[in-house]
């Protein structure tokens, strides 16, 4: 195996490696969560409901294969060395299929733009597979927090830049064709086509080929290792050794379970809340866009405030607070409908004031949205960087790919839960209510488990 120690890098060198977040985010702020996802749940397929549940089962498909095949290019990475090829590869992959979603225009095969899409997350997980393995031989364990959750914020920032010029200069109303500012969408778009959501495939691939280079240019990557063919096979059998390593290293293993659930019950709440507001409010790409430029702003804020609080408290602190978050806006959110909050507890008006977010309960689920803005980074950075304390760097590239597995392994469960439901119940707030199971069984596994996860990584 190629020997990979912690070497000084260079302040351009960090930032190349934290703008691969800032360039990665539009796939999940715009695509997945807050444009593309409820455009394609509320409007081009012909009902919410079955368009939450094909929705649901893309995700769930992509979660598969990222789980299956995660650690294995992981330890093949450690094999073969160095990482920027394997992210330039899924970047094409990517890239592509991001630009095929430009075709999801209304009636379009349901199928293919589920697939182009599952396509392009499956790609996105690999590289950031890639990219986390390099924290541990570019910045000490002293810094690995706080970089991983500036890097995460930085994401936020770059996701919700991309999200504020779409609503701005791209959403348009299908009524009167204007955006929010009463202009024309840029390039002539047609909202009443689609082509307004349609259009952020190509941007966020335009935006991730752009924001990448900086990583590839300045970041310095693991010396060279042995031939891929080689690599494969002695990947392979390391990851088999590995797979049983992990069971006698009993911290590690505790933390890879309970990530394992908890992480599933945030991907599904971040990649269904979006469509399922714009379901239950008939929210606009407008409206749906502004919320979630909202929770962008609130998360750059949770990032910027848990990369002190990890230095203070530790990654296991701030994951342990964001979960807790997390878990009272899931319950707030699905207690919320149309003239109620707390399921029927608390009764709201219905009156609705006009303009955006015009009813009390809108406004409701605003608020609890702020809850997931300030936790879904941390919680996130706060993992990763609990994981990076918790290895060496010439391990970093295996276990990081049964890290991503731990993400991954069941995230497929989650989504196809909250879509199995809603399809036999007819009841998309049912569905959602799945989400809070995963987070409370997470939590549980996690207050018991040691940090860092493997005490002889203890700085």
């Amino acid at each position: 195996m190629a020997e990979i120690a912690v070497q000084r890098t260079s302040g351009r060198g960090i930032w190349g490696w934290m703008l691969f977040d800032w360039a990665a985010q539009p796939l999940f702020t715009v695509i997945t969560t807050f444009i593309f996802g409820p455009y394609f749940v509320s409007r081009m397929a012909s009902d919410p409901v079955m368009g939450q549940a094909a929705w649901g089962y893309g995700i769930a498909a992509a979660g598969l294969v990222i789980a299956v095949l995660s650690p294995i290019l992981g330890s093949i990475a450690d094999q073969t060395g160095p990482r920027k090829p394997w992210i330039g590869f899924f970047a094409v992959i990517q890239i592509a299929s991001l630009c095929m979603l430009w075709f999801a225009a209304p009636g379009s095969n349901v199928f293919l733009v589920v697939l182009f899409f599952s396509l392009a997350s499956v790609a996105a997980e690999f590289s950031t597979v890639f990219n986390d393995s390099m924290m541990p031989r570019l910045m000490p364990k002293s810094e690995i927090g706080r970089i991983s959750n500036i890097a995460m914020g930085l994401g936020y920032l770059g996701g919700m830049i991309a999200l504020i010029f779409v609503v701005l200069f791209m959403a348009g109303s299908p009524e009167t064709g204007k955006t929010i500012l009463g202009l024309d969408p840029v390039l002539g778009l047609d909202p009443k086509l689609g082509e307004d959501a349609r259009a952020t495939g190509p941007l966020s691939a335009a935006w991730y080929l752009l924001f990448i280079l900086p990583m590839f240019f300045f970041t310095p990557d693991a010396v060279k290792g042995i031939p891929l063919g080689p690599a494969v096979r002695e990947g392979l059998s390391e990851l088999k050794s590995t797979l049983a390593e992990v069971r006698q290293r009993s911290g590690i293993f505790r933390f890879l379970v309970a990530r394992m659930i908890y992480q599933d019950g945030v991907i599904a709440l971040l990649t269904l809340g979006g469509a399922f507001a714009a379901a239950m409010f008939h929210w606009s790409i407008t409206e749906i866009g502004l919320f979630g430029i909202i929770l962008n702003v609130v998360a750059i804020i949770g990032c910027l405030v848990a990369a002190r609080l990890d230095t203070v408290l530790g990654s296991k602190g701030v994951v342990m607070i964001a979960l807790v978050m997390l878990s009272v806006a899931t319950i707030g959110i699905v207690s919320t409908g149309p003239g109620f909050t707390l399921f029927g507890a608390l009764p709201l008006s219905t009156v609705d004031s006009g303009g955006m977010f015009g009813t009390a309960a809108e406004k409701a689920y605003i608020l609890y949205g702020l809850l997931i803005g300030l936790a879904f980074g941390p919680v996130q950075a706060s993992s990763r960087s609990y994981m990076a304390r918790s290895v060496t760097p010439a391990e970093s590239g295996r276990y990081f790919g049964i890290y991503a597995l731990a993400g991954r392994a069941t995230s497929f469960l989650a989504p196809f839960m909250v879509a199995t439901i809603t399809a036999a119940s007819g009841s998309a707030r049912l569905g959602m209510a799945a989400i809070i199971l995963f987070l409370a069984i997470g939590m549980a596994i996690l207050i018991r488990t040691p940090y860092p996860a493997d005490n002889r990584q203890a700085e």
